[in-house]
């Protein structure tokens, strides 16, 4: 008989074990919140990360793909100079458009920048292809543009490296600095007088 009231006391469950179940149950739920709510959050990172990637490429495949002469391809020696020297008025021997009135959507007094060199220092909010119309809004584009010959062992302006930075904006005109930005670096070199 003693041994039944024993057992009978040990069923079921006490209030201190069930309030303990609830608030570990309840600690588990929220971190498993917490390990969600930052993953739905950054759920649109992909997309965002492949159009910044998709921005730089086609911009640097752009620029590549641009002549790397002595003299500007509007110039009347640029195929046959052999050096700043043989150009007839305009030598591509600066950073940045030759001459200075070109730019790549030609919309100014000037042409199209036709020369690698041309895109050094340019930077574009909305990204918009060489005739202006816009493509993808709310992103950036930055071309950086150095000499590079040296690392390769030939003289210095006889490589170029093209760093084309891409980011996602809010406001137009800010920089990708201190952003999320992707940045796709290539190298062209001169074969001149061909292009």
């Amino acid at each position: 008989m003693f041994a039944d009231r024993s057992l009978m006391r040990q069923r079921g469950v006490t209030l201190i074990e069930t309030i303990v179940f609830m608030v570990l149950i309840s600690v588990g739920v929220v971190g498993l919140v917490s390990v969600m709510n930052p993953l739905i959050r950054a759920s649109a990172d992909p997309m965002v990360t492949k159009q910044m990637v998709a921005v730089a490429e086609s911009l640097l495949n752009e620029i590549a793909h641009q002549p790397y002469t002595w003299c500007d391809p509007d110039d009347a020696n640029a195929g046959t100079a052999q050096a700043y020297g043989g150009c007839a008025s305009d030598p591509q021997n600066a950073l940045g458009p030759t001459p200075n009135t070109e730019t790549r959507d030609g919309s100014g007094s000037g042409e199209f920048f036709d020369n690698v060199r041309d895109y050094a220092g340019f930077a574009m909010d909305n990204v918009a292809d060489p005739a202006g119309g816009s493509i993808i809004a709310g992103y950036r584009a930055e071309v950086a543009i150095v000499e590079a010959g040296a690392t390769f062992g030939v003289a210095a302006d006889a490589a170029l490296a093209i760093t084309v930075t891409a980011c996602r904006t809010v406001t137009p005109s800010a920089t990708c600095a201190g952003r999320e930005s992707i940045a796709l670096t290539g190298y062209r070199f001169r074969y001149a007088p061909r292009y």
